[in-house]
């Protein structure tokens, strides 16, 4: 059975209907069909719109998004990408004030708060969308109904100073990061403030119980908040290791760091949800963008983790996301739908680590941000 045929089998849940070459077919009411517009025409489309764009990401920096935003705007000029980058828990309580006040601003939203996208979509604020290349991205990353959908596949786990620490003892279990070679030389977010950190320390504390964050409490780590001071610390040389944090799976040449899974114990792995909210003043380039993002040369080229599409190749030397028996790319977003036990755990992780102290990273955007904070 062909790709396009087995596509077809289950296109009740996924597209409404289809030929048996895999072409999308006119859906039934109420039904989403698969965008069949090339990127050039909803290129045209968003500059007849009036070329501007907003999107709320989630992140650590003002500058996050920087690689991203230059890139669309190279391949469509006239349309200007705005992103403001925020912890994605306070962007969600942000956008859930604009809702409520009917103040919305963002035409699209891209977070790690998986359990919000569920929460919209039963709200009615999400405009259901389907790009083109619907059918390659992963079931599992995608609303059936195309309420939101994965951009990429992130994952958290081990950063290692090559410099520091030679490759025969880098740490990749959590064992290793109560080494006393290691103590004091360990950079880490606060798990209380990122629910993905948070949840590595749960899978942690369910394998080895409480007495390991006791344990790593005593090996005196740097903690920091947002994930990408880790990465910058490790890669600088201030710190040697961290667990709280992603990476390149194929690193710039001249990188002092490298990104290294482990072989036995459980990493947080995720899809990175997007969506166009209903109503959205730019919806041509909203349209846009998400199409831009899920473009098979796109998954390829620009992002740097795993793509969320089934026909896009895996960078030699790893495996695709969904083959690693010690990382479920679903668990994370299960972790988040139960809130009550998310608090109970963040609280009990604070008495042992400490509250969260210092300034948020993205700095302060305000509660109507259109553009990203200077940087």
């Amino acid at each position: 059975m062909t790709m396009a045929r087995r596509w077809c089998a289950v296109s009740i849940l996924l597209v409404a209907a289809c030929d048996p070459e895999g072409n999308a077919a006119e859906a039934p009411q109420g039904a989403v069909a698969v965008e069949t517009r090339s990127l050039d025409e909803l290129h045209e489309a968003a500059l007849a719109e009036g070329g501007r764009l907003i999107v709320y990401a989630g992140g650590d920096t003002a500058g996050q998004q920087d690689g991203i935003k230059r890139a669309f705007e190279e391949r469509f000029p006239g349309v200007t990408l705005d992103i403001v980058v925020d912890y994605s828990k306070f962007h969600d309580a942000r956008i859930d004030n604009q809702l409520a006040t009917n103040t919305l601003v963002p035409d699209v939203v891209q977070l790690q708060t998986l359990h919000d996208f569920p929460r919209w979509k039963a709200e009615g604020v999400l405009l259901p969308y389907k790009p083109r290349g619907w059918e390659a991205i992963y079931d599992a990353f995608k609303d059936p109904d195309g309420a939101y959908t994965g951009i990429f596949a992130d994952a958290f786990s081990n950063v290692v100073n090559t410099e520091l620490i030679p490759e025969k003892d880098w740490p990749r279990e959590a064992s290793d990061y109560l080494r006393p070679d290691l103590k004091g030389r360990i950079v880490v977010t606060y798990p209380n403030d990122d629910d993905a950190v948070l949840f590595w320390f749960k899978q942690v504390v369910d394998e080895y119980g409480w007495d390991y964050v006791a344990r790593f409490k005593e090996q005196e780590p740097i903690y920091v908040r947002g994930t990408q001071a880790p990465a910058d610390q490790v890669e600088a040389g201030t710190a040697a290791a961290t667990f709280s944090t992603d990476g390149a799976l194929i690193p710039s040449p001249e990188a002092h760091s490298r990104f290294v899974l482990p072989n036995k114990d459980p990493f947080v792995s995720w899809a990175q949800q997007a969506a166009i909210f209903k109503g959205a003043k730019n919806l041509a380039a909203a349209e846009l963008y998400l199409n831009w993002l899920l473009d098979k040369e796109t998954q390829s080229k620009v992002w740097y983790m795993w793509s969320v599409r089934t026909d896009v190749s895996t960078p030699a030397g790893y495996k695709p996301i969904w083959e690693y028996e010690n990382s479920d790319p679903t668990a994370f977003g299960r972790f988040m739908e139960d809130r009550e036990a998310v608090e109970r755990f963040r609280t009990q992780i604070g008495l042992y680590l400490g509250e969260v102290e210092g300034e948020p990273s993205p700095g302060y955007p305000g509660l109507h941000p259109e553009k990203a904070l200077p940087h």
